[in-house]
């Protein structure tokens, strides 16, 4: 009985044994993503927004001299959302200024892209902008900004806080450039 037993193993593990072997790639962690839900932003800003529940509103601590930029920090996600503001005052600050600006920190993803999509658009309140959505390895992948063209330039650029594929991330980033979207078309500039 066990010289059988141990001649079915020695089949069955010789058997086994396959010359073309190939590992299997990396699996990607489940996400689920919550409903999309938004919450207005509190006063104190030039401007008003809704934005998304399932982030968290921080002051900008790159240029502590703004204190008009925030943060929306999608902890759950490791991304957030750098938004930037600026009054036009036609002098030392100008449109053509600051949507140039907008323009080239843009294009200097360029070499890690493989394509940049612009789309101009109109916001509910008659606000102009434009939104760039860049493919490829970069470190962000959607931008935009909205503006009057007078007194008020919003900018927004997505980033994440990992160096994880761009394609691991996709339903992430499909996610947040709704609530980006959101945020866009419920801008309103207070003088």
């Amino acid at each position: 009985m066990r010289k059988t037993f141990s001649l079915v193993l020695c089949v069955l593990l010789l058997a086994s044994c396959d010359q073309n072997y190939l590992p299997k790639p990396p699996g990607y962690n489940r996400i689920d993503l919550p409903q999309h839900q938004f919450v207005k932003l509190e006063e104190g800003y030039p401007y008003s927004l809704e934005y998304s529940e399932s982030s968290q509103v921080e002051k900008d601590s790159f240029n502590l001299n703004e204190d008009t930029w925030i943060n929306l920090n999608y902890v759950d996600f490791g991304a957030k959302v750098h938004l930037t503001y600026k009054k036009i005052d036609g002098e030392n600050v100008n449109f053509k200024m600051l949507s140039e600006d907008a323009f080239r920190l843009t294009a200097k993803h360029q070499k890690k892209a493989y394509g940049i999509e612009e789309a101009i658009l109109v916001t509910p309140q008659g606000y102009s902008g434009v939104v760039a959505e860049l493919e490829g390895e970069v470190p962000t992948q959607f931008q935009f900004f909205v503006t009057d063209s007078t007194h008020h330039f919003l900018r927004g650029a997505l980033y994440f806080n990992t160096a994880l594929k761009n394609d691991s991330l996709a339903p992430v980033i499909e996610y947040i450039k709704v609530d980006m979207a959101h945020l866009m078309n419920s801008v309103k500039f207070l003088d």
